[in-house]
């Protein structure tokens, strides 16, 4: 090897070297600044765990006791305003939730089980036996219920419906224990469609309470009491509420289609169905408010009974019971409403001008009565009775019982061959169960 091949070689070497000299001097230099940066964001005193945790205490203090200064202003100066009465003393949280708390009752409107049993007691079965002929037996012709609500002089009086004892030849009575005895028909009434029976009451120990139907309220409990579907369900007790007051249902007493009478009645929706007729309506303090009586028997209905209100029952279970009937004004006609008549008679018959469209034509006028004292005829049409415009017989009904009495007397306005009369006539006592008034 010759010398400029050392040469080369030590120049190598020293070159290398000074690159090693000099990438040590640049990673001390890095060294050396990354620990004075260190050094220049480190406080010169270090704080221990201890003093971190008073300074934090010292600096919450400090904020709680500005707020409540700041506080104590506000509400000092009328900024922030004290409800004295929205403030409640919580010494006692029980007594304070207490005080929150409004009492009510789960069974408010329930009748116990001895009221209910009491009444229960006193709602009988009535069956209407009608004889059908010499070879056959005389069958039930239809069953229904009773309320009894007397028991005197060794006698127990029972009141139904009209309807349930109307042609019979037979009523017998079936006791709550199941037993079987005969009835008397005391009276019977086709308006009010109200009976009263009688039976030995040696066997009766239970008598109803008669309510007030006068102070009833839509929405409080009803509950009905009877015999659905005859004696098999005897005793069947169904609960709703009174739906309507004052309720106004047609009659019709003949068949004709056409309304008798209306009748007032209490409105529920307590289960009534056929058999419960004649049963009680009763409150829940267990008095009989009602005589069940009649349901729209409808397909499309649910839920509508009706029943006679106590009051209006009281004074002709008094009456039937006393006199076997009911005794109420009575002007001896029958008649027919003038828009049942054909047009062509109210001109040529009747004789009438267009300006008469109301009133009531004479049928028949029955001999001897206030109407034929009056000198009432055949083909009259009475169009007023006093100052009340009458249009059918029923309106001609419904003035007399509920706004006259027997020996009254009244005025009444009628058209006599197109001639506009009146006549004034002294109501009497009504002589016969008929459609005439």
């Amino acid at each position: 090897m010759s010398y400029q091949d050392d040469y080369n070689n030590q120049e190598h070497s020293d070159e290398q070297s000074y690159n090693n000299n000099e990438d040590h001097t640049f990673v001390d230099e890095q060294t050396t600044a990354r620990e004075e940066l260190l050094q220049s964001n480190t406080p010169s005193t270090q704080q221990s765990p201890k003093q971190n945790r008073w300074a934090l205490f010292l600096s919450s203090l400090a904020g709680g006791i500005t707020v409540a200064i700041l506080g104590f202003i506000l509400l000092f100066t009328g900024i922030i305003p004290i409800d004295t009465d929205q403030t409640m003393d919580t010494t006692n949280s029980d007594d304070a939730e207490t005080s929150n708390v409004i009492q009510t009752s789960t069974n408010e409107d329930a009748i116990s089980s001895d009221t209910l049993t009491n009444v229960g007691d006193a709602v009988v079965g009535v069956s209407n036996i009608q004889t059908a002929d010499l070879w056959s037996q005389s069958p039930d012709s239809g069953t229904g219920s009773g309320v009894i609500y007397k028991k005197e002089n060794g006698k127990a009086y029972i009141v139904t419906n009209h309807h349930v004892v109307a042609n019979a030849n037979e009523l017998k009575i079936t006791l709550p224990n199941g037993e079987s005895v005969n009835a008397e028909l005391l009276g019977s009434d086709e308006l009010t469609d109200l009976a009263v029976l009688t039976i030995d009451g040696e066997k009766v120990d239970t008598v109803a309470k008669l309510g007030t139907s006068s102070d009833l309220v839509v929405g409080e409990t009803a509950i009905a009491i009877g015999n659905p579907l005859g004696t098999e369900f005897a005793g069947s007790v169904t609960k709703g509420i009174i739906s309507g007051l004052e309720r106004s249902v047609e009659i019709d007493l003949n068949g004709d289609n056409v309304a008798d009478w209306t009748t007032e009645v209490i409105q529920t929706d307590a289960a009534i169905n056929p058999g419960n007729s004649g049963g009680a309506l009763v409150n829940s303090n267990g008095e009989v408010v009602g005589i069940n009586s009649m349901k729209i028997a409808l397909q499309a209905v649910e839920g509508i009974g009706f029943a006679i209100p106590i009051d209006d029952a009281k004074p002709v279970i008094e009456q039937l019971e006393t006199k076997g009937k009911v005794s109420r004004p009575f002007i001896g006609i029958s008649a027919m409403p003038l828009s049942a008549v054909p047009d062509r008679h109210i001109e040529e018959t009747l004789q009438l001008s267009k300006e008469v469209t109301d009133g009531v034509v004479i049928a028949e006028v029955q001999q001897g009565s206030a109407a034929n004292q009056a000198g009432l005829k055949r083909y009259d049409v009475i169009t007023k009775i006093n100052d009340k415009e009458i249009s059918s017989m029923m309106d001609l009904k419904e003035f007399l019982y509920s706004e006259t009495t027997i020996g009254d007397e009244v005025q009444l306005t009628y058209y006599r061959n197109g001639e506009k009369q009146k006549t004034t006539l002294t109501l009497t006592k009504q002589q016969e169960e008929t459609t005439q008034q």
